[in-house]
Parts: structure tokens; C-alpha cells; sequence
């Protein structure tokens, strides 16, 4: 029992990439309403995502790396990406599923204005203003870790895996 407990911490962005079966995160639920086409124009919301290979790898770096006791880390791809630009993505990139997905912008105004009406508008109205500029250089120099996906690459591949377990409505 005499050994001391080591501590690293992982905050993963908003987990996409393949899934293993037909059971799959909240985060799916953003792109489930992107290629239903129940969003009729896409808000300007920026997010930050990360494929879920790189967070297994990260957690696998942080646990047989000594340098990482104590330390937290933020495992996401590099940069951001709009839901606007991962609708032209799955238009351009994958049309057969992307049928119903509108590249029309929804304006930030009207975001606003809604929001004093409408609690999903409110939701959308904060998600506007959230500081998304997070940074992986941490975990890259600590650890040597490298995203094995770009954010394009790992929305690719989460529509890929809805679209083989017929997730897509």
C-alpha cells in the first residue's frame, strides 16, 4: 500500500471520430441535428473538437510519462471550426449523408434578439460569446503528443460511423 498516488488530468474537447458501435456520445447529438435537416441555417458557433483515438493516445502518454504527474491537459486538435464550415464540410466531403444539411448562416443578431425569448436561442446566444482559443501546446511539449486527426478528419469520421450503424435520420 505504501505507494504514492499519481494524479494527471485530461480535459478532451468535444469528443467526434469513429465510434465502435451504434452508441455514441452527446456531442453526436450536434450533428445529428446538422444532417436531419432540423436546423433550417446554421449559427455562427465555433467549437473546438478532438478525435477520440487522440484522446485514448493522450491518456496513454499521460499515465507512462513521469513528467506528466500533476499536470492537466487539454486534448483537442488544432484550432477551431465553425458549425457553418462543418456544413460546406459534409456537402463537399460526404453529399450522400449531407442531403439535408443547410450551409444557410444563421445571423448572430438573431441569435440575440431570441435569446431574450427563447431558452434554446439563450443556450445558442452563450455559446457565441464562449472563448474558444484553447491551446494543446502543453500536452505537444510535455508529452510529445501529436493529433493523429485534424478536426476535419475526425467530423469525417464520426458522420462516417452514424452513417454505418444508421444513425442518420
Amino acid at each position: 500500500m505504501g505507494e504514492d498516488l499519481e494524479f494527471v488530468t485530461i480535459n478532451p474537447v468535444a469528443i467526434y471520430g469513429p465510434s465502435l458501435d451504434e452508441h455514441i456520445s452527446g456531442s453526436f447529438r450536434l450533428l445529428e441535428n446538422l444532417l436531419s435537416g432540423s436546423m433550417k441555417a446554421v449559427p455562427n458557433i465555433p467549437l473546438n473538437v478532438v478525435d477520440v483515438r487522440d484522446v485514448a493516445d493522450i491518456h496513454i502518454l499521460a499515465m507512462t510519462n513521469p513528467a506528466a504527474k500533476g499536470q492537466r491537459f487539454i486534448a483537442s486538435a488544432d484550432g477551431q471550426i465553425t458549425l457553418p464550415e462543418i456544413a460546406e464540410l459534409l456537402k463537399r466531403k460526404l453529399p450522400e449523408v449531407a442531403k439535408k444539411v443547410t450551409t444557410k448562416k444563421l445571423p448572430d443578431f438573431f441569435i440575440n434578439i431570441a435569446s431574450l425569448f427563447n431558452s434554446q436561442a439563450k443556450e445558442g446566444a452563450m455559446l457565441l460569446k464562449i472563448n474558444r482559443n484553447v491551446s494543446n501546446a502543453k500536452a505537444k511539449n510535455l508529452l510529445g503528443w501529436q493529433p493523429i486527426a485534424t478536426q476535419e478528419q475526425t467530423i469525417l469520421e464520426a458522420v462516417k460511423s452514424m452513417a454505418k450503424y444508421n444513425l442518420i435520420k
